[in-house]
């Protein structure tokens, strides 16, 4: 089976059955972001206590490399530390630029590194790591 190929089902399989979709019930941050070139949506909640992301879920329409990418992220985040999941998304973003970087939290985020060959299809990938940034963000300011 070629690379490409595993990649694929990766992303296919984190499409059709998501980790972490649906809301929490606990307080929570939520972060509702949006792609208008595109269409993609997410609300991204966050239930952070003491300066973790315990718990995040999300919800919204999207694409596969959006849907996918948003049930790899929820899944990685939880139990780190503001910084650890800023430093996460860092290394996605360079991910996203074809940086060479490798995810031993969860291998199969790097399925989306084969994103960075479409352009259009970066802000697809990266809109919940944003949607993570200005949670984190928010919580940081409270």
């Amino acid at each position: 089976m070629q690379l490409d190929d595993l990649y694929r089902r990766v992303i296919m399989d984190h499409y059709k059955n998501p980790r972490n979709r649906g809301t929490l019930d606990n307080e929570s941050v939520t972060i509702n972001l949006n792609n208008p070139t595109c269409g993609d949506r997410i609300a991204l909640q966050l239930q952070i206590e003491d300066g973790k992301v315990i718990d995040a879920k999300f919800s919204g329409e999207g694409c596969s490399i959006s849907l996918s990418s948003a049930s790899m992220m929820t899944q990685v985040v939880k139990g780190k530390t503001y910084e650890q999941a800023l430093e996460l998304a860092e290394r996605f973003s360079a991910l996203m630029k074809g940086e060479e970087v490798e995810f031993e939290e969860l291998e199969d985020i790097e399925a989306l590194s084969g994103v960075n060959k479409f352009p259009a299809r970066i802000k697809c990938a990266t809109l919940s790591w944003n949607a993570l940034r200005k949670g984190i963000e928010q919580q940081q300011q409270s």
